[in-house]
């Protein structure tokens, strides 16, 4: 796609958004008929200190959202034109406006951010991400000491609320959905506010597949390549400084499932991660530790259960059904079309969920 861009960034006040559609001037039927799926739109920033990161180096953001939703988008100075299908059209808009706004309030946009747009680009919910609700609510973020986590798909805003409003979720979907991701973002940010004492992550210690045989070392040498995923989320959240100190001090604690028997774990935020991968009574013990001042929050893959053969059902799948509908307990349902990573982990699940299902 011929590219033709000259871009101005100068300094200017805030922005303002505006945008008349125009159809196309052809004549005759097929014209006629042609006007009223096309259209043109153009839209005016005024601030202009952000116009770089908008556009993308090598104005590959634009690039991608061409790409992606097939509209041209053609830039000259402070405007950009939108042209083609006029659906496509106002959801191109709309996208532009969020990496605007998040822009302005201080959050990258980088590949990822501008794919999650488009997604949510068909979602009522996109224009209130960054602003909040139109009844004065707050905008819906997680701030942790080293970024601030926004939605990136209609359903991360879902299961976003429920970790604030209930006391036990579930949260379930293919890889890449940002299930514990956001989970330990948000414990971390209660960790950090003082809403919870401590941070209690777990995950059974079962092997996907390999047989990695006798691990040498100390217990916590031993379960730390299991537990992996939750150290990544958490540095990603936390200075590596401030992990290692809340670690030595077990205000942050990381633990196969088998060390909560017998414990109850009062004011801690929990997550149990890969939870396909218990028993239905490791389930009912990890379950029943819940204490005062505490919130639960149950992660994984109804589809990706890696239990050995023999194993009786799911506890993920058990506690599912049994629990579903009672009070205090939120389930958010992940699909293929939530997952967030790069586009083709969407359609490596969704390749992969369409022959086995």
């Amino acid at each position: 796609m011929a590219r033709k861009f000259s871009r101005s960034h100068e300094e200017g006040p805030r922005s303002e958004w505006q945008g008349t559609f125009r159809n196309d001037p052809h004549k005759g039927d097929a014209a006629r008929s042609d006007q009223r799926r096309r259209a043109r739109i153009e839209i005016a920033f005024e601030e202009q200190t952000v116009l770089g990161a908008l556009f993308g180096q090598f104005d590959q953001n634009l690039v991608q959202i061409e790409n992606r939703m097939g509209v041209y988008i053609s830039a000259r100075g402070n405007k950009a034109v939108i042209e083609g299908p006029d659906d496509a059209v106002a959801r191109a808009r709309d996208v532009l406006k969020g990496m605007h706004q998040r822009l302005l309030a201080g959050h990258e946009v980088d590949a990822g951010a501008v794919e999650s747009l488009i997604m949510m680009s068909n979602e009522p919910t996109l224009e209130g991400i960054l602003s909040g609700a139109p009844d004065g609510a707050p905008p819906i973020m997680i701030r942790t000491r080293k970024k601030t986590i926004v939605p990136r798909s209609a359903k991360q805003i879902e299961y976003m609320r429920a970790l604030v409003r209930d006391d036990v979720i579930f949260a379930l979907g293919p890889a890449g959905t940002g299930k514990t991701y956001l989970a330990v973002a948000q414990a971390v940010a209660q960790l950090i506010s003082g809403s919870v004492q401590r941070l209690i992550l777990s995950r059974p210690a079962v092997e996907a597949g390999e047989r990695l045989g006798f691990l040498p070392g100390d217990m916590k040498e031993k379960v730390d390549p299991y537990l992996r995923p939750l150290y990544d989320a958490l540095y990603d959240c936390m200075p590596p400084e401030q992990v290692e100190r809340r670690l030595a001090s077990g205000e942050i604690e990381i633990a196969p499932i088998a060390f909560m028997r017998g414990r109850t774990l009062a004011d801690a935020f929990v997550i149990l991660d890969e939870a396909q991968n218990t028993t239905p009574m490791q389930m009912k013990m990890f379950l029943t530790r819940f204490g005062q001042n505490s919130r639960m929050v149950i992660c994984g893959d109804p589809k990706q259960t890696d239990l050995p053969g023999g194993t009786a059902a799911s506890g993920l799948n058990d506690a599912v059904n049994r629990l579903s509908g009672v009070e205090g307990i939120g389930m958010v349902k992940f699909g293929v079309a939530d997952v967030v990573r790069h586009p083709i982990v969407g359609r490596i699940v969704e390749a992969y969920e369409g022959k086995d299902g």
